[in-house]
């Protein structure tokens, strides 16, 4: 069974920067497909980041393109997100989240139903 933890999250000023971490509890196929989503209460949740992280082209949202870059991190199993450049509606619950699978070339593809794997969220507040 398959864990996910993010971490890293806090609060920062406004143009700062913070890493999110994604750890998890062990490299399977389960999580060749590693994203990263946000939300805020009473708005739908958003796709920020997803990578096949086999060999694939990373997605980045548009909202944060420029901005956020995800990459696989310096602890063992983990996908980091390197956000820079924070504005005020970047504050959201981020998740990280695993799937089996993805395309490639074009993995935000993949339906967020999908995923299988979630971990528990960490929070981000910019003001």
């Amino acid at each position: 069974h398959v864990q996910l933890v993010e971490s890293g999250g806090g609060s920062v000023q406004i143009g700062g920067s913070l890493i999110l971490s994604c750890a998890a509890s062990d490299q399977s196929s389960k999580t060749t497909c590693i994203s990263w989503f946000r939300q805020i209460p009473g708005k739908e949740r958003e796709r920020v980041s997803t990578i096949n992280r086999g060999h694939g082209v990373p997605y980045i949202a548009d909202s944060v393109k420029g901005r956020f870059t995800i990459s696989r991190g310096n602890a063992k199993n983990s996908m980091d997100l390197q956000m820079n450049t924070l504005k005020p509606e970047d504050t959201a619950m981020y998740f990280c989240a695993a799937a089996r699978f993805c395309p490639a070339q074009r993995p935000h593809l993949l339906h967020q139903s999908v995923y299988d794997t979630w971990g528990q969220g960490t929070q981000v507040t910019v003001s």
